[in-house]
């Protein structure tokens, strides 16, 4: 499959104009588990033509149950796995990888990014990425998420617009301190609405 026929054949799907505009985009996804993971893959089968892909966590047995990754990438780096993947699913998505804790001090690794994706598993670094971005980039879109654990009716789980640029995708409610574990349905229903949220954002179908 060439790059030519491979682009072409998104195009049939999705239309040469909003195509032009997924390919041309850079969409930051920062951590690389059950919500990153699929985020990425998502967006890479959507036809985004850069992906920057931060984590600095390497594959677990742990993590099989709710993240795309594969019993033959286990002790692999989550962003050289991601990375391995996605040229399967999308040889032609220009990926990039920082296998790093992303933080205060080296934020600046998603400047070039036109969407950040907040996929973390901890409260704290979630709070640090949306108000790093805030404050740094403002003219940035940023989508996060919060509520997506235990066997609670996906029914629930939404996309919320706060603020211009600021997006929550989740159930607002449910942690996993409370109900003890995460499934890969939900979590991969709150990465849905991640993804899909971004694709709208290119397409300048915001949220009201």
């Amino acid at each position: 499959m060439t790059e030519k026929e491979w682009y072409s054949a998104l195009e049939k799907r999705h239309g040469a104009e909003l195509q032009q505009k997924f390919s041309e985009s850079c969409v930051a996804v920062c951590g690389l588990g059950g919500l990153g993971s699929n985020v990425a893959i998502s967006l890479a089968r959507s036809g985004i033509g850069r992906l920057l892909l931060i984590d600095f966590d390497k594959v677990d047995i742990t993590n099989l149950h709710r993240q795309q990754y594969k019993v033959s990438q286990l002790g692999m780096c989550k962003t050289k796995a991601m990375k391995e993947t996605i040229a399967e699913i999308a040889p032609y998505c220009n990926v990039i990888t920082h296998t790093v804790k992303l933080a205060e001090d080296n934020i600046s690794l998603i400047a070039d990014c036109d969407i950040v994706c907040e996929c973390f598993d901890n409260a704290q670094c979630k709070a640090m990425l949306v108000n790093e971005v805030a404050e740094r980039y403002p003219e940035k879109y940023i989508v996060s998420a919060s509520g997506m654990s235990g066997l609670h009716t996906g029914n629930t789980i939404q996309t919320k617009r706060l603020g211009k640029r600021l997006y929550i995708c989740g159930d607002g409610i449910s942690d996993i301190d409370n109900d003890g574990t995460l499934f890969a349905p939900r979590v991969m229903l709150c990465a849905s609405h991640q993804a899909n949220t971004v694709l709208r954002i290119i397409a300048e179908k915001f949220e009201v």
